[in-house]
């Protein structure tokens, strides 16, 4: 009689990775088909709000409404992610981001002379939505991911957002020909329902009960975390500065696009779309660079290629040098954001990092209000470039200063950490269609 013989351990090996790989598909088709949805309707707004009103005033100041939910939910959010699992809070979230763009596409329909505020309403629930999306995908890619594959899953990532930048508004910019720009809003209310069904079986921490005495403390720990952490406070500072620049480009693009420029709508969706085809480009080229240069050698080559990019964009006096100094920009971005995303997760407890993920984010994404502020206040009597140029300055004098101190406290501190186990999500699957987190 023959005995069973246990399976190598290499074999083991290979169904856990294969299941991983798995996982790890789900998990970027939910994050892609949700972004695709969020730029198709980032490409939509501006230019319906632009068309409507014909003020740069309302494209800068519902930029900045849009941003005030998501800062006032960012820590709330991160608590929730800690407490109920990414998985949950991605799905509800996602259903709600449909359940409010397929309302707003109908009443934009039935009463087209609302269609200014109802779209800013609209914007105004989906920011307060992007948050706990933002704390899920956070929450989760340490479960998908450990050891020297976190900065290879936080690259894919950022390579995923980036190519949802170019299907997004490649998208958008085609089907507007044929059916218009409201009906854009209904197709990514389809989206967000796609990418919720994605994350159907994904591995999530166990649901915690909410304790409605404990969220004050909670909230009040995860700014004591942060504050007590040198690099990764530090980080967050940077990442304002960055994003204040983007910010004031961002919300104006639309109006210096199809008005400074003269340049048709078309232009603004292939200079969205261009800035997310290069993340085809990164897939290429950040797993050799991240085998050849070290994390912070990564970070300060984007750093630095964002810093030019802004500064060509104040100084273009064409769109294409405008375009094309965009794309520079959104290149460096996404080389910075491995460096930023890989050393933040590595610097935090796992079992905090909701909670010190959500003030981070309340920092870095405060900017965007402020830049929208900025862009509908002085846009009107200083040119957008000039402020931009300004600003690409200030970031690479005092910012570039900034980031070096940054990057030296995370050498000190993750030199000295005891590395921590990530979790074992292997056999932590929860089957389709069930109702656990």
């Amino acid at each position: 009689m023959s005995e069973s013989v246990p399976l190598p351990s290499t074999e083991r090996t290979q169904a856990e990775a294969t299941a991983e790989a798995r996982r790890l598909r789900w998990f970027s088709g939910g994050v892609m088909c949700g972004l695709i949805a969020e730029h198709t309707v980032l490409f939509a707004v501006p230019l319906l709000i632009y068309q409507n009103t014909k003020s740069i005033a309302y494209a800068g100041t519902a930029f900045a409404l849009e941003w005030l939910p998501a800062l006032i939910m960012y820590p709330f959010a991160g608590l929730l992610a800690d407490l109920l699992g990414g998985r949950f809070l991605f799905l509800k979230a996602n259903l709600a981001r449909a359940a409010c763009l397929l309302i707003a596409t109908l009443c934009c329909w039935l009463a087209p002379s609302s269609t200014v505020i109802v779209l800013i309403i609209n914007g105004i629930l989906l920011s307060t939505l992007m948050a706990p999306i933002r704390m899920a995908v956070e929450k989760t890619v340490p479960r998908l991911a450990a050891g020297d594959r976190l900065s290879r899953t936080q690259s894919t990532l950022q390579n995923i957002e980036l190519l949802a930048m170019a299907l997004g508004p490649g998208l958008a910019a085609g089907l507007a020909q044929w059916v218009g720009k409201l009906p854009l809003l209904g197709l990514a209310g389809a989206a967000f329902l796609v990418a919720a069904w994605c994350w159907r079986s994904l591995p999530t921490s166990p649901r915690q009960m909410l304790n409605p005495r404990r969220v004050g403390h909670d909230l009040l720990l995860g700014w004591r975390l942060l504050l007590g952490n040198p690099p990764v406070i530090r980080l967050a500072v940077v990442n304002f500065s960055i994003n204040f620049a983007f910010a004031v480009a961002i919300s104006a693009n639309a109006y210096l696009i199809t008005s400074t420029f003269g340049a048709s709508d078309t232009v603004f969706g292939l200079m969205n779309a261009g800035a997310g085809a290069l993340g085809l480009l990164n897939l290429l080229l950040i797993p050799p660079l991240l085998a050849r240069w070290s994390i912070y050698r990564v970070g300060a080559v984007g750093f630095t290629t964002l810093c030019a990019g802004l500064v060509s964009m104040g100084l273009a006096v064409n769109v294409w040098v405008y375009v094309f100094s965009f794309l520079a920009a959104m290149g460096g971005v996404a080389l910075f954001n491995v460096f930023n995303r890989t050393q933040r997760i590595k610097a935090i407890e796992p079992e905090h990092l909701g909670k010190v993920i959500g003030p981070f984010y309340l920092i870095t994404c405060s900017s965007y209000p402020l830049g929208g502020v900025v862009t509908a206040s002085l846009g009107q009597v200083i040119s957008i470039q000039h402020i931009v140029l300004v600003m690409a300055l200030l970031l690479a004098t005092l910012g570039g200063s900034l980031l070096w101190a940054t990057a030296r406290y995370f050498r000190q501190k993750l030199a000295a950490k005891v590395p921590v186990r990530s979790p074992d999500v292997v056999g932590e699957l929860v089957p389709a269609g069930s109702s656990a987190p």
